[in-house]
């Protein structure tokens, strides 16, 4: 038999190599988190690359009209829903202000949206907002109510624009140069910026009538017509805020059953 003398070092030697394969191990598990972090950040830095580049890009129009002093983009969203109101919306941005991730208010989700909302406001030169209500809307017709929401929208403005650039239209009434650009959220930074108020505020709005008008599940589809819209209008007719020249075959419908 083995002596406890004769033991010891193999015991001794086991635990030390032990010991630095231990530490071999944490060195490099150490070396692979720093990889790892510099890998990240490297992809951080590109993405943020790519980012500012994209926005580059949407500043085509705002370049090509830099010797106007003020640019003002003007968009507008609720035209198409079945309920409430129209909004629009009117941004006048610095010209060096940096704001990430601004695009299309329909090609970002709600959160990105919202927080975009504020900063947007935050960094504006000026905004404004257009709002006109569905009754409007029955009484002059989508095209005149949008109009309309519109030249409210510039109206609420402390800084008079030098220049418009608008999402599609040309505004009458205005006294203002204007430039419509078709797909114009997704080419000019002050048109994407104005996008979101417009869409902020009226989604905002379409929760409110939720708590108002619960059945209709407004603050999911925002008054558009969905097939669970569509349903609901015909199972228990239309609302106070129901465009009634919008729905007019859906009542009909209801009405001869």
């Amino acid at each position: 038999e083995m002596s406890m003398i004769m033991i010891r070092p193999q015991v001794f030697l086991s635990m030390n190599f032990a010991q630095e394969n231990l530490e071999k191990l944490h060195w490099n598990g150490r070396k692979r988190v720093r990889k790892k972090r510099r890998s990240m950040a490297v992809l951080k830095e590109e993405k943020l690359q790519a980012e500012r580049e994209r926005l580059e890009k949407m500043r085509e129009f705002e370049h090509q009209y830099a010797r106007y002093h003020y640019i003002c983009g003007i968009d507008e969203v609720g035209r198409g829903p079945l309920a409430g109101p129209v909004v629009a919306a009117a941004v006048i941005l610095p010209r060096d202000e940096e704001i990430l991730f601004l695009n299309d208010s329909k090609k970002l989700s709600e959160k990105k949206r919202n927080a975009l909302f504020v900063e947007i406001k935050q960094k504006a030169i000026a905004y404004g907002i257009g709002i006109v209500d569905h009754k409007v809307i029955d009484k002059i017709n989508i095209l005149q109510a949008t109009y309309q929401a519109m030249r409210e929208a510039i109206h609420q403005l402390q800084v008079k624009p030098d220049l418009l650039l608008n999402d599609a239209v040309t505004i009458p009434e205005v006294d203002i140069p204007q430039v419509p650009i078709v797909k114009g959220d997704a080419k000019s930074v002050s048109i994407a910026a104005a996008s979101i108020l417009a869409k902020v505020t009226r989604d905002e709005l379409m929760r409110k009538y939720d708590t108002l008008y619960p059945d209709y599940g407004f603050a999911k589809h925002k008054g558009y017509g969905t097939p669970q819209h569509v349903k609901v209008l015909k199972e228990k007719g239309a609302c106070e805020i129901h465009r009634k020249t919008f729905i007019g075959k859906i009542v009909k419908d209801k009405e001869k059953e």
